[in-house]
């Protein structure tokens, strides 16, 4: 898997093979919240909100630590036909029940719990329009909400100090006409031969990898490939993370 002029393959929008859509990350963008973020990644767009609430699951009470978490969900015309609210169907579906659990725990990864003391955050993470990596946006949008949702807490004395927060991001990779390619959009996606979902913390080790083999089976060196890009296109994340939080975002 190399890009060499026998392997090359032309993208929707043109970008380079090893190229990030155009990213955005605007902080406050909910005032209302403790901590929130607009994060596109291209076309894809989600708002996140942190909300901060002294309610803690029952098994936690006690413990002396706090609780992230986070929910997802799509606005029906987040794509090119209205898709019915979850709620009208009155059940959360399998797909978005599995993404809100990777955004907490990519979140839970990186932060102090026992730093929150008994207090829980909840991330909402609402795609507005969706064109491929709705789970990754979410992550790297989810973690300025959380940050700024700690800051929050510090200025009205619900923490005596702000809980050490590392980093994290995520962006997808995949093998488009045997060569990989960084952040998929949609019509990328439902055609790649590998595709793979990459959350990362900014010390470079790694949160979650799902990666899946639509065809071919890949090989170890194929996977270490996807890797790099992957990590490649994390540090690129951090910056746009850092840049938004105006250098408050970082391990503390």
């Amino acid at each position: 898997m190399t890009d060499s002029p026998a392997t090359t393959t032309v993208r929707p929008d043109g970008r380079a093979p090893h190229a990030l859509r155009p990213v955005a990350i605007e902080p406050g963008a909910a005032p209302y919240a403790e901590g929130s973020a607009l994060v596109s990644f291209g076309d894809t767009r989600v708002l996140c909100a942190a909300s901060v609430e002294t309610a803690l699951p029952r098994w936690l009470r006690g413990a002396g630590r706090g609780w992230v978490t986070a929910e997802y969900a799509m606005l029906p015309r987040a794509t090119s036909e209205r898709t019915p609210r979850e709620s009208s169907r009155g059940r959360v579906g399998g797909r978005t029940h599995e993404i809100q659990r990777l955004i907490g725990r990519s979140l839970r990864a990186v932060i102090d719990l026992e730093g929150l003391g008994e207090q829980a955050i909840t991330v909402d993470c609402d795609v507005l329009q969706a064109d491929g990596g709705t789970r990754t946006a979410s992550i790297t949008g989810a973690f300025v909400a959380l940050s700024l949702a700690l800051d929050t807490m510090v200025a009205r004395g619900l923490v005596a100090r702000r809980p050490r927060l590392a980093p994290v991001a995520a962006v997808s990779v995949g093998v488009i006409d045997g060569v990989p390619c960084l952040d998929l959009c949609y019509a990328e996606d439902v055609r790649a031969e590998t595709d793979m979902n990459v959350v990362m913390a900014r010390d470079g080790r790694f949160v979650e990898v799902q990666g899946t083999a639509e065809g071919a089976p890949f090989s170890r060196a194929e996977l270490d490939e996807l890797l790099d890009l992957a990590a490649a296109g994390c540090r690129s994340l951090f910056a746009a993370q850092a840049d938004a939080l105006q250098g408050g975002g970082g391990e503390r």
